[in-house]
């Protein structure tokens, strides 16, 4: 059984959803009730170990080949959930290598344990990621800062302790005063609804701004600088992050402010050459017609909705994951932070 906070209902609600079989864990990444790159790989790892229980407790003694096919056809499934987040494949593959290797050493007895051991490692392993990469980046937010943070990266969007709010957690723990503006993130709000709730509980200064503000309170110089996740790093160092992140990025450079992403080395992408490679998550124009319900375009109104951009390498300061903190050329430090692990 796999418990998932529903990340739709917050911040008035706080409802965890019960995910009994892979199917289920499908359906709430495709339609995010569990969004965050990482947190998405997290739940496609549990969906793999659910898979396999289930498995066997409807055929105690599957055959090899019935196994790897079972597995194959729901890591596809998962896989087709949201195209962008590469954690999601990283996660996937991850799984698959864990069943070859039990299926090679113990055959079919020892493989739904495995798969389940595996899923926990991941989660565990990205918790202490998320810390590493908070140490790593907390050295370059100047005590008394105003940090701009776009969509949701906090604990929500991953194991439990964040990349972008896990810098600003690990800042303030060292006892940094810090004020956080969150960008309210339209359509789905994960800013005002979900990053503003994470960094209250925490005891921020938080202050939510509609996401056409952020340029102008640049050029005010009301925001020091700019602390953003990942869903996908490609080798030179182009990210594809929630959209809008682009416009900050451009809009940053123009005034001077510091502009750093920060991502697990699980969101790095080597096999992916530069960004106009990484697959952008088309969603329903229609998703923008509506705020809680209510009906904010008029009938037949067409929309399109890209779900992500892409962030140039030379508009980011620094990249910072869970080996360090990666600089231009990137092509080069990004490969170095993997040899790392």
């Amino acid at each position: 059984m796999l418990y998932l906070i529903d990340q739709l209902r917050l911040p008035l609600e706080e409802t965890w959803l019960k995910c009994e079989t892979s199917g289920s864990v499908a359906t709430a990444i495709r339609d995010m009730h569990v969004r965050g790159a990482p947190a998405i790989g997290c739940a496609a790892a549990y969906g793999v170990a659910l898979a396999a229980i289930d498995l066997v407790k409807r055929d105690p003694k599957p055959t090899a080949m019935e196994f790897r096919a079972a597995i194959d056809e729901v890591s596809e499934q998962l896989a087709q959930t949201r195209p962008t987040a590469v954690n999601l494949f990283w996660a996937l593959a991850q799984m698959r290598n864990v069943m070859l290797v039990a299926l090679e050493a113990d055959g079919v007895d020892g493989v739904a344990q495995a798969l389940e051991l595996r899923a926990q490692a991941i989660h565990a392993e990205d918790i202490a990621m998320c810390k590493r990469i908070g140490e790593n980046g907390a050295e370059l937010i100047p005590d008394g800062a105003t940090v701009l943070t776009h969509c949701n990266a906090g604990g929500l969007a991953t194991g439990g302790y964040g990349t972008a709010l896990g810098v600003l957690r690990t800042a303030k723990a060292q006892g940094k005063r810090l004020k956080v503006i969150a960008d309210e993130t339209r359509p789905y709000l994960q800013g005002s609804r979900l990053t503003a709730w994470e960094l209250q509980r925490e005891g921020f200064d938080v202050t939510i701004i509609p996401d056409s503000a952020a340029a102008f309170l640049m050029r005010r110089g009301d925001i020091g600088c700019i602390v953003v996740g990942a869903d996908r790093i490609a080798a030179n160092g182009d990210v594809a992050n929630k959209i809008g992140t682009y416009g900050l990025a451009l809009a940053a450079h123009t005034h001077g402010v510091p502009f750093y992403v920060a991502a697990p080395t699980s969101t790095i992408d080597l096999e992916t050459a530069t960004g106009d490679d990484i697959p952008i998550e088309e969603r329903a124009g229609s998703e923008m017609f509506t705020i809680g319900g209510t009906q904010i375009a008029p009938k037949g109104a067409v929309g399109k909705y890209p779900a992500f951009d892409i962030t140039p390498s030379d508009l980011i300061e620094a990249i910072i994951t869970d080996t360090g903190v990666a600089r231009w050329p990137y092509t080069e430090s990004l490969r170095g932070s993997l040899s790392t692990e």
